[in-house]
């Protein structure tokens, strides 16, 4: 069985950035974990802030995390949620072993996550940076040694908010047509950040045009971008 990994530096990314592969992966027959580093409950709750300035951290938590498990039900997806902190999260090594071990635990056979670079989000580079440490632990860096490891997982970054500052390139386009209704539900479950629906709406259409021109495919209306950090092995150049 195909396994999809992603990690997601807040509560909330997954279902902007890759909500739509998610869902399409599942339906597919694929198993889906997702596992959100933070809840984003410092730089990434503005809407929950502006309704009340005198909350807590802890209360914004647990509403991030309640439209983050509301989003993951629509999507049909496990969900584990690590509270590392926001603004600036900070990555440790128990928290790269932390992460390690989910990875090693899943044996997953894709794994998606943020860009190394992003000059207006501080925490989405640490997600990158932690992925790929953790990544290479679980598989032993792609030699035998003394502790458990898996065989290399495939490994992509979704699209940033901000792609041209981010030096992202895709080469990677899935097809979320059949699924862009689940997508766009698991979308408004994020009332935190409810005004970047429309935004991740207009950018599914805009990457099924890129993908309709690239493939000739029709059929495809809604897509999402991602770029792969290691060389797909084949027995065929088709």
């Amino acid at each position: 069985m195909n396994k999809l990994l992603v990690i997601s530096a807040h509560s909330a990314d997954f279902v902007w950035r890759s909500g739509g592969t998610i869902a399409k992966s599942i339906e597919q027959g694929a198993e889906c974990l997702v596992v959100c580093l933070s809840y984003g409950e410092r730089g990434e709750s503005g809407e929950l802030w502006k309704e009340d300035p005198n909350r807590s951290e802890e209360n914004v938590k647990i509403i991030r995390k309640q439209q983050a498990q509301d989003a993951a039900t629509i999507l049909c997806t496990k969900i584990e949620f690590l509270n590392w902190g926001d603004y600036p999260m900070v990555i440790s090594e128990e928290r790269t072993k932390e992460l390690t071990k989910i990875i090693g635990d899943f044996e997953p056979t894709v794994i998606l996550t943020h860009t190394a670079k992003d000059p207006f989000n501080p925490d989405h580079p640490l997600a990158f940076q932690v992925t790929e440490r953790a990544r290479l632990l679980s598989c032993g860096a792609g030699v035998a040694s003394a502790f458990k490891n898996i065989d290399p997982p495939m490994w992509y970054s979704f699209e940033p908010h901000q792609p041209e500052i981010c030096e992202f390139k895709p080469d990677t386009f899935v097809d979320i047509t059949s699924v862009i209704d689940k997508k766009n539900k698991a979308m408004n479950c994020m009332g935190a950040q409810k005004y970047l629906v429309d935004y991740y709406t207009e950018l599914a259409s805009r990457r099924g045009n890129h993908a309709r021109r690239i493939s000739g495919n029709k059929a495809v209306k809604f897509s999402e971008a991602f770029q792969s950090h290691i060389p797909r092995i084949t027995n065929t150049i088709f």
